[in-house]
């Protein structure tokens, strides 16, 4: 399983509705990311509106591809595109900056 990590930026003025929006993501919508291949799936939100996103997947080109083909996605991601910034009119999930990994700390093996 590969890790991922990317950023958004949520509008600053929308921070608090934006937090409210995820404390009940649709159960369909969940069940779409798992059953599209996303797991152990987080966001963290600064203060500023920086969203970090983490997700591990095998392949997340076919998971994004799999969630796009989705009717509960595209429902999903027109309600959530009103609070991002520098999508360029494009959908939240194809818009954000993915960062590279540049360190692991593994298990031990002592």
């Amino acid at each position: 399983m590969k890790r991922y990590c990317f950023c958004l930026q949520v509008r600053p003025d929308r921070l608090d509705a934006y937090v409210e929006r995820h404390r009940n993501v649709w159960p369909e919508m969940q069940a779409a990311l798992r059953d599209s291949g996303w797991h152990n799936y987080s966001l963290f939100l600064r203060a500023d509106g920086l969203l970090i996103g983490y997700v591990e997947a095998e392949d997340l080109d076919a998971a994004q591809k799999a969630m796009a083909a989705t009717e509960v996605n595209t429902r999903w991601q027109a309600e959530m595109a009103e609070y991002f910034t520098g999508t360029g009119g494009r959908p939240p999930d194809e818009s954000f900056q993915l960062l590279p990994e540049i360190f692991h700390l593994t298990a031990s093996d002592s």
